[in-house]
């Protein structure tokens, strides 16, 4: 049977199901990636398992979250997640080297292999030819540790490139046309592979832009075939020995299909404050701007920033406008130093910040408040800045520094200069040696793991009881993500190896008052929380999951889930329901509590449907979940961590 590349990488690597959509299956994994935000729990989830050493090809720990070292907390976790790559024998990336995702991409991608990462924008390396998913960090753990990943089987949707960008145009745009198409719920359950002629016109590193943001459609992996451009980019990284050509069969199909004309595109812009929420430029064209950023993991190759710099060459920006440079990798960094583009950027008036994710993930570069913020980066939701009522638009490169040029946003097919064309050095710097390697076994049983003050292991947590009472504390609407569950930037994030200090900011941008109220309840058999569609999109964190759970979270009832968050509600015990109804939805307010009897028999049983009845209202609605046979034995024992210790 002719096979498309996704179903070419799942075959290779399945260890249990069967190909069909939404069937439950099993992967083999190759290769992971854990960054800090994400890392520190994984290596304690990695003690607790009393793991010897990392059984996947490859697996590297990066330091490229938090890197504001305000006080003790980030340094000491970095010491310790060091400590923790040199005993379970994975690759480090210190502080400074670059966003761990085009850091992957230059020194450990490779055609052909599975990747899974505890950072949604995993799924960026399937430019590579590769399967690269984003999961919760306790799935990472138990790659790390041998055994497999499961996921339902997605469906595969083909889409077919034709034609060439025009000027002003580049692969950011492709992928707010998928968003402007499909919007942020558009590749839930799927795989998106591109194919077709188009390709040809678009760089590894343009591939990289596409697939970084499928995370924003809410797809389970974005894949590009192995093919010469795949070749040339490994050819300079000095990797070339690590190519094989991976290509769809011919006469392969797809479940679903979509097609771009490159040639017909124009640029485009998400406004506040979603990544679906996208119009051409020239809709809004003369929006005034504070800030024009450039950079982050969704546009992190060299031409992204030396398009933007020679847009601005010999030219300023225009006054009270912040030109916001994060470059993505030391790499790529120096690449730009040696070619004069930093000395163009700066003497245009751009900031120069540090090698990583800094603002993307609101770790500094907050915007002023009440002012516009224009990013290349994937995510706008709601305080993700770090301004807590921000507004920021999403765009590409080469809109973002023309708008700093004119402080407002500005169609760039509008200008009257010449679109520079760049090309990549031709004699660049490689840095091979950029990773730490991982230490021969016998060294790294000798390494004791280097713990500051701020880790605290995860507390013990008990099974599903048989009948859940719980009142509902929390009621929100769509498109939940988990930014608003938990939310990133300088002020929470140090806390992620210390669960009880992290749950206080549980919520806390959708209402205050959840944590005490949260709290209330954690004694007395716990909560419910009610959403609506795309109930956790976004940032793959576990702890949107984990401390809502710590606080009392048994249960959450929507209309539907993104894929990771819902993963992870199962991960650590919270029983995920889905409305049969979607109209029951209205029936249900704050403080009405859910009741759900024999619960353990209805688990058991072969029907995904449940019934739960509405105290004191005298009525019942039907209820559903989607989980395998294991989820719900995971369910039933109160999460992985009780699950692996049982098993």
């Amino acid at each position: 049977m002719a096979l498309n590349v996704a179903k070419k990488l799942i075959k290779d690597h399945l260890v249990s199901g069967e190909m069909e959509p939404g069937e439950e299956i099993s992967l083999k994994i190759d290769q992971t990636l854990t960054q800090d935000a994400t890392g520190t729990m994984v290596m304690l989830e990695l003690e607790a398992m009393n793991l010897e050493r990392a059984k996947t090809e490859a697996s590297a720990q990066y330091v490229d979250h938090n890197l504001i070292q305000e006080d003790n907390k980030n340094p000491d976790d970095h010491l310790f997640l060091e400590s923790s790559a040199q005993r379970f024998g994975l690759y480090y990336s210190r502080p400074g080297n670059g966003v761990s995702h085009p850091v992957h991409m230059q020194r450990l991608a490779s055609p052909g292999k599975t990747l899974l990462g505890s950072d949604s924008h995993t799924c960026a390396n399937g430019c590579m030819g590769m399967l690269a998913m984003g999961a919760g960090g306790i799935d990472v753990a138990m790659a790390i540790a041998g055994e497999p990943f499961y996921i339902k089987m997605p469906e595969i949707m083909g889409v077919k490139l034709t034609g060439k960008l025009p000027d002003w145009v580049s692969a950011k745009d492709v992928i707010l046309e998928m968003l402007r198409r499909h919007d942020v719920k558009g590749g839930v359950g799927k795989i998106i592979e591109y194919y077709g002629p188009g390709l040809d016109q678009l760089s590894a590193m343009d591939r990289h832009v596409i697939a970084n943001m499928g995370a924003e459609l809410g797809a389970t992996a974005t894949v590009f075939p192995s093919d010469k451009e795949v070749k040339r980019f490994l050819a300079s990284q000095n990797r070339e020995e690590d190519w094989i050509e991976l290509r769809p069969d011919e006469g392969a199909t797809y479940d679903l299909h979509d097609e771009i004309n490159l040639s017909e595109l124009e640029p485009l812009i998400a406004k506040p404050s979603s990544p679906g929420n996208v119009v051409p430029v020239r809709e809004i064209a003369g929006t005034p701007i504070y800030q024009s950023y450039i950079g982050s993991s969704a546009n992190p190759g060299y031409r992204d920033f030396a398009v933007a710099a020679e847009i601005v060459k010999d030219k300023k920006v225009a006054n009270g406008v912040s030109y916001d440079i994060n470059p993505t990798s030391r790499q790529m960094l120096t690449n730009l130093v040696k070619e004069l583009h930093i000395a163009s950027l700066l003497q245009a008036g751009a900031r120069l910040h540090q090698a990583g994710c800094n603002g993307c993930i609101g770790m500094g570069q907050a915007p002023a408040s009440g002012r516009n913020s224009l990013r290349t980066t994937p995510r706008n939701f709601p305080g993700r800045s770090g301004t807590k009522e921000d507004s920021v638009f999403l765009s590409s490169p080469e809109t973002a520094a023309v708008s700093a040029l004119y402080g407002k946003i500005t169609d760039p097919q509008t200008v009257d200069f010449k679109y520079p064309k760049v090309k990549d050095p031709a004699d660049p710097n490689v840095e091979e040696n950029i990773l730490e390697k991982p230490l021969p076994l016998e060294k790294a049983k000798a390494v004791e793991l280097v713990k500051g003050p701020n880790i605290v292991s995860i507390p013990a947590m008990g099974d599903l009881p048989d009948t859940l009472e719980v009142p509902i504390v929390l009621k929100v609407g769509d498109n939940i993500s988990t930014d608003e569950i938990l939310a990133g930037g300088a002020r929470v994030l140090p806390y992620r190896s210390n669960l009880p200090a992290i749950s206080e900011f549980t919520f806390e941008g959708v209402d205050t008052g959840y944590v005490q109220r949260a709290k209330e309840t954690k004694d007395n058999g716990g909560h419910a929380v009610v959403g609506g569609f795309n109930y956790g999109q976004g940032s793959s964190r576990e702890h949107a999951a984990l401390a809502p759970r710590y606080l009392g979270l048994r249960l959450a009832l929507v209309k539907d889930y993104a894929r990771i968050h819902w993963q992870n509600l199962v991960n650590f015990g919270v029983l995920p329901l889905t409305f049969s109804q979607e109209e029951d939805y209205e029936k249900l307010s704050d403080g009405d509590t859910l009741k759900l009897d024999n619960l353990h028999e209805q688990l058991k049983n072969n029907s995904n449907k449940m019934e739960v009845s509405l105290i004191g209202k005298g009525e019942t609605i039907t209820v559903e979940h989607n989980l395998s046979p294991r989820q719900k034995d995971i369910l039933l024992q109160g999460g992985l961590i009780n699950w692996i210790k049982n098993n």
